[in-house]
């Protein structure tokens, strides 16, 4: 009898506890998220050992004034004129400008990427970054040796 009284008074404090820590709030949990500024497109991700690399970044601005006008929708106006910073393992590997039509051009060698031998399956981690209207961005790419 007494081991049964003992039984159902650990089962009880073992529930009270499990619900005294479901109910801390945990804001440490809590991603702050923002929306990017602009929307970035990258072409070119495959290229030989023997060619160079040759990547292509857009950024567009997104004018979503006509966003609830189904003729019209979301506009994607290519931003001149923008300091792009285009980072290689955190470290600076160039400082470029967009063109008119919202375009920065790469062209390095595989070397120049950290890849004096490369091989088949190599790959490179980029990233393309700049700040629009205070707020700062950042596209990752990947290229890799064909």
């Amino acid at each position: 009898m007494k081991s049964k009284y003992i039984s159902k008074v650990s089962f009880g404090l073992i529930g009270l506890t499990f619900m005294a820590m479901g109910c801390e709030k945990e804001d440490a949990m809590v991603v702050d998220r923002v929306v990017s500024p602009v929307l970035v497109t990258v072409a070119g991700a495959s290229f030989t050992a023997a060619e160079p690399v040759k990547v292509t970044a857009t950024i567009y601005e997104l004018d979503k004034s006509g966003l609830l006008d189904h003729a019209v929708g979301i506009d994607s106006i290519p931003l001149t004129n923008m300091a792009i910073t285009v980072k290689l393992n955190a470290a600076t590997l160039a400082e470029l400008t967009t063109d008119q039509a919202g375009q920065v051009n790469l062209t390095k060698t595989w070397s120049e990427l950290g890849l004096v031998a490369p091989q088949k399956g190599n790959t490179v981690n980029l990233e393309f970054s700049g700040s629009h209207k205070g707020q700062a961005f950042a596209k990752p790419a990947r290229v890799q040796v064909k």
